[in-house]
């Protein structure tokens, strides 16, 4: 049968080209995506770059921590407690040894991402002093030429101060970082961790002192101590996070619509299947014939569908470049790597399983019918559900309700995690999709109502040409529903969830001032200290550093925040489920309920600067994922500075009874002039949180909506170009009963609208489900929440996905109205 598949190819070209443009379209979408996800993955090669004049760099060895299995910004237990001085002494020993220290330090205007570093080790990343001197006082610094002048003074933010430093000298800048060179001495104050060594002894010897406390690197591993090796890293962990939630939402859609299209081009041609049936073709015969089209049509398809999405990946990296997802050096470079080849295989792959899947069951079901059977459902549409089309809608109604059901009672904690949750939301509107062809009769019937009594014939015939070709209407609607559907509940999703979150800060929160970081990264323990001294403030600023718990030979590691007890209680409406705050002392920690431990338990815990507690749990209180730290008393303080980089993220500011809050506010912001740092009252901090995390979850599922409705905008034009253009007869028999080309077009249009009326109606009952199951688990999260939906955005696309409706028929009707009506029904016959 593949010689009878290749001359119906030939024959009806036309019939197959939307099926042909919507599988080129859905394989370019997987290869594209499934390019970007493998590219993330490999970070870019680079050249040494602040090691690259020393021969050997010693840096701490972390053979069982893999930093992509890890949250940003975590170092491993050895890399945070960083190397032993005896260990410096042993490398020493072989030749001169470098001592470097990498820790935040930032001018007052300088970038936020500014880091100091002993003057002893610029060297070696290539900086040369091109005024002044080096720095040889506890007081003097060594500047980029681009930040200061030579002899003048300068205030330099560091985590534990804010102090002037008078520049000694300048370098030319680099590429690769901005630095603040101190002197060796005040470098160590700064920062007791040794972060690297650079040994220039012999490299055989370097090893040897090292043994097996530290990792020695030469010749290009050297780059692995460069930060630009972590910021990489950490640059594509959003590209890396959005990108598979895109794939899978967008790659389902595409697998969809391609599928629904090949079967309906299939059904489309029943009266050549019929009319082989009644010459003798077995149903064996038939399905082999279309599973031949199938082959051929998804193997030229699926081939230039790979071929457009290797060269628009680089299109769509560029969009969520420009979104500020993913970093400006992301590239997709054509090659024969791995990383471009199975992408590109396994999208050619689905495009043929897509095909051949969706021909498959069209195929089965006309080769089932009996000759005679088959030339009546040549001529007249069946609008009968078959026994597994209803057991396949029954399953889908069942398993979209019950889905979302779990995710309003059993899993609320699903709708904080955008990787899942996005996925879930799909899930009521390909049910909704499957149950179309049921619900079209009943839809069609309701809609059409208020037109009942009408006095032209256009509302009867749009009536009932819907009813009678309900798998076609079906066909048609399908689109429209899974772009107006996913549309709706992802945005609608997007807003309530910024919507939640907003509501549970301001609950939480009970201080009610703050100060934020303004330029930089985080506040200097010095201003919270100077905000502490002002007569009747109380400032409870927490200090972020990291818990270890090692698992076998792995270690997994949580966040702790340092904090003293009694302004934690002032600051904050932490919702104690076991316990009390009033028990916290030096030797017990409070505890988010998902730890799973006991109030009185007694843990063993490894802080990050290497030493080893044991704290009681005095109080469990209630957190979300992601928000579930353990508060420690404050004499874990040193450890956030070994952890991360001693500043506090935020500061809780609350005024003691009877204190002139004028007054107050007034010294308040004296005491941070100078420091970045801003003054806000709660509301405020609230709302520039708020934006930030909506930011982060926009752009998230924004991008994943837009890809979607572009796609699903040409699937909708597409499928309407299809299922106008086979109906030339129904177009004859409406010229040759006296219509005019007025009248028939106002059918079409007519017929369209209706066609996505019952689309937009599907894809609000899924949303309304959707949102229903988010509204359940907002309740048990955040108590009464409101559930926002973005009405003119949705409006927007239900408008835009009417129009190409709508023009999806124009066209081919108008193209057909320039024929004869004879010569219609001789092209349809």
């Amino acid at each position: 049968m593949i010689g009878v598949a290749f001359q119906t190819l030939r024959a009806r070209w036309v019939s197959f080209l939307g099926t042909v443009v919507a599988l080129v379209l859905g394989v370019a979408q997987v290869a594209a995506m499934g390019l970007l996800l493998t590219t993330a993955f490999d970070l870019p090669d680079r050249p040494v770059e602040r090691f690259a004049g020393a021969p050997a760099v010693v840096v701490p060895d972390s053979p069982n921590w893999d930093p992509a299995q890890h949250d940003l910004g975590i170092r491993s237990p050895q890399a945070a407690r960083g190397l032993s001085p005896e260990l410096r002494d042993k490398v020493a020993a072989t030749g001169e040894t470098v001592v470097d220290r990498a820790f935040y330090a930032q001018l007052s205007d300088g970038p936020k991402d500014q880091v100091g570093h002993p003057w002893a080790v610029a060297r070696f990343g290539g900086y040369r002093l091109t005024s002044g001197a080096a720095p040889t006082g506890d007081d003097q610094i060594v500047v980029p030429s681009d930040q200061a002048r030579t002899g003048a003074k300068v205030t330099v933010l560091t985590a534990s101060a804010v102090r002037t430093y008078t520049v000694s000298g300048t370098v030319a800048p680099v590429g690769y970082e901005d630095a603040v060179f101190f002197s060796d001495q005040e470098a160590a104050r700064l920062s007791p961790r040794i972060d690297a060594l650079a040994a220039l002894g012999p490299p055989a010897a370097v090893k040897a002192a090292a043994g097996d406390q530290a990792d020695v690197l030469t010749g290009a591993d050297r780059h692995k101590a460069d930060a630009s090796e972590a910021e990489d890293r950490e640059t594509l962990d959003n590209t890396i996070t959005l990108v598979p939630v895109m794939a899978s939402v967008a790659g389902t859609t595409a697998v969809f619509v391609v599928a629904s299209t090949f079967a309906f081009a299939v059904v489309q041609r029943r009266r050549e299947v019929a009319l082989l049936r009644a010459v003798g073709a077995t149903p064996r015969q038939v399905r082999k014939m279309v599973r031949n089209e199938a082959l051929l049509v998804g193997g030229v398809s699926s081939a230039a569908g790979v071929v457009l999405g290797l060269f628009g990946a680089q299109l769509l990296a560029d969009m969520l470049i420009s979104m500020g997802v993913s970093p400006s050096w992301f590239t997709i470079t054509p090659s024969l790597h791995w990383t471009v080849l199975a992408p590109l295989a396994g999208a050619f792959l689905v495009g043929l399983l897509v095909s051949v899947g969706g021909a498959a069951a069209a195929a089965g079901r006309a080769g089932a019918v009996q000759p005679i059977e088959a030339l009546r459902e040549a001529a007249v549409d069946d609008t009968g559900v078959t026994p597994g089309r209803a057991l396949l809608g029954g399953a889908a109604l069942v398993g979209g309700l019950g889905w979302t059901a779990w995710i309003a009672t059993g899993s609320p904690v699903t709708v904080l995690s955008p990787t899942v949750y996005v996925v879930s939301l799909m899930v009521p509107v390909l049910a909704a999709a499957i149950l179309a062809p049921m619900a079209v009769g009943p839809l069609t019937r309701l809609l059409m109502w208020p037109w009942r009594n009408s006095a032209g014939p256009t509302a009867l015939l749009v009536r009932q040409s819907a009813l009678t070709s309900r798998r076609r209407t079906a066909a048609t609607v399908a689109p429209v529903l899974l772009t107006v559907g996913l549309a709706f509940s992802l945005l609608a999703a997007t807003d309530s969830l910024g919507a939640a979150r907003d509501s549970g800060l301001q609950h939480q929160v009970t201080a009610p001032y703050a100060l934020a970081p303004d330029g930089t990264p985080g506040i200097s323990t010095e201003v919270v200290d100077r905000v502490a001294r002002v007569p009747g403030v109380k400032i409870a600023a927490p200090l972020l550093t990291t818990i270890y718990e090692k698992d076998e030979d792995r270690y997994d590691e949580n966040d702790g925040m340092v904090v003293d007890t009694a302004a934690l209680k002032r600051a904050m409406n932490l919702e104690v489920v076991a316990g009390s705050l009033d028990d916290l002392n030096d030797d017990s920690m409070a505890v988010a309920d998902l730890w799973h431990l006991d109030v009185g338990s007694t843990q063993t815990l490894l802080m990050a600067d290497g030493s080893t507690v044991r704290l009681k749990v005095a109080a469990v209180y209630k957190a979300l994922r992601g928000e579930d730290v353990a508060y420690l008393p404050p004499r874990f303080a040193r450890t956030a500075q070994y952890a991360r980089d001693g500043l506090a993220r935020r500061a809780y500011i609350t005024l003691d009874p009877g204190t002139d809050r004028a007054a107050a506010e007034a010294a308040i912001r004296k005491a941070v002039a100078g420091a970045d740092a801003t003054f806000l009252t709660r509301d405020e901090l609230v709302a520039s949180e708020a934006a930030y995390a909506r930011h982060l979850n926009e752009v998230r599922q924004r991008s994943t909506a837009l890809i979607i409705m572009l796609f699903c905008f040409i699937a909708i034009l597409n499928t309407l170009l299809m299922a106008t253009a086979d109906r030339r007869r129904d177009l004859a028999v409406l010229r040759t009963s006296g219509a005019t080309p007025r009248q028939v077009l106002r059918f079409f249009v007519a017929e369209s609208l209706l066609v996505s009326a019952i689309g937009v109606v599907l894809a609000l009952a899924a949303g309304a489900a959707n949102l229903a199951g988010l509204w359940g688990a907002l309740y048990q999260l955040f108590g009464a929440t409101p559930i926002v939906v973005p009405y003119t955005v949705v409006l927007g696309v239900t408008v835009v996905s009417a129009l190409l409706a709508v023009v999806g028929t124009v066209l081919p009707v108008g193209a057909a109205l320039r024929a004869r009506a004879v010569q219609l029904i001789g092209a349809r016959e």
